[in-house]
């Protein structure tokens, strides 16, 4: 058996896992700070939005070096 391939399902399922998981706590976290101060909740959303195009950068990257390994590695 080829362990490149598993290298790589691992690589996206766990990065796909551990984005939902990080974008279920950034979206309590926002809903609880904006309870907490509502005056601050434009300034908050925007931090957000911030946090969630970097937090879904991390997968694409582990996207990227998958297919590197099924492409180039193994093929």
């Amino acid at each position: 058996m080829d362990y490149v391939y598993l290298a790589a399902s691992l690589m996206i399922g766990l990065g796909a896992l551990g984005t939902g998981i990080g974008f279920a706590i950034l979206g309590g976290k926002l809903l609880e700070s904006t309870a907490r101060q509502p005056e601050l909740s434009a300034q908050l959303q925007t931090k957000t939005f911030l946090m969630a195009g970097l937090l879904d950068a991390v997968p694409m990257i582990g996207v990227g070096i998958a297919m590197y390994l099924i492409f180039v590695v193994a093929g």
